[in-house]
């Protein structure tokens, strides 16, 4: 048996944009995310990025179970750098902002879905992206690291960087974001100003 995750999409964003996905859980905004970064294959249709998206999901392709935090970060390093000049200062960055401490050297399978959570999130925001996509995942942990987060974020965002953001948390996405796309049943339903999407998804969804 087949599941549609996404049907009859149809939208263009553009660089600089800071786009909200909005939605109940299973409404579609994950699949969005991992179609639009390569993750997910089309099966119908035609997608074009003309930059590269890089995707911060519940279960992130950057991060293998099996692995510690230490190999993951210098695979990672590799992929963006194609050398290894300047990792002693990337792993620094990476202990301290993530505050994981020596458990970036323990398999990722140990850790808690905050830690895991955290060293994506470290790992992401180090280099500046094109374009990043967020899925809730900015809100888990302590308090500390989500204040560090906002500051990382607002940083990335003074770069002219375009931000896909999915998440529950009304302030999180009025903080961040200028436009709103409605997902219901795998489609988008509204698509507009933040305010007016948000709008909309209390009066029509919920």
């Amino acid at each position: 048996k087949s599941v549609t995750a996404l049907n009859s999409i149809n939208c263009e964003l553009y660089a600089g944009e800071r786009v909200a996905l909005i939605g109940h859980n299973g409404a579609g905004k994950t699949s969005f995310i991992r179609t639009i970064s390569g993750i997910y294959k089309l099966t119908s249709g035609i997608i074009e990025t003309k930059v590269d998206v890089y995707p911060m999901i519940e279960r992130s392709f950057i991060v293998e179970e099996e692995l510690t935090g230490y190999d993951s970060a210098k695979a990672h390093y590799l992929i963006m750098n194609n050398s290894l000049n300047g990792f002693e200062e990337f792993l620094e960055y990476i202990i301290q902002f993530s505050g994981i401490g020596e458990y970036l050297y323990l398999p990722l399978k140990t850790y808690s879905e905050g830690m895991s959570s955290r060293l994506t999130f470290s790992l992401l925001t180090f280099h500046n992206h094109n374009c990043l996509a967020l899925d809730e995942t900015i809100g888990t942990g302590d308090q500390n690291f989500y204040k560090k987060a906002q500051i990382r974020l607002n940083e990335y965002l003074t770069s002219n960087g375009m931000l896909i953001l999915s998440s529950h948390s009304t302030a999180l996405l009025k903080r961040f974001c200028n436009r709103g796309l409605v997902f219901s049943c795998g489609s988008i339903i509204f698509d507009g100003p933040l305010d007016d999407a948000l709008e909309f998804y209390d009066e029509t969804i919920i």
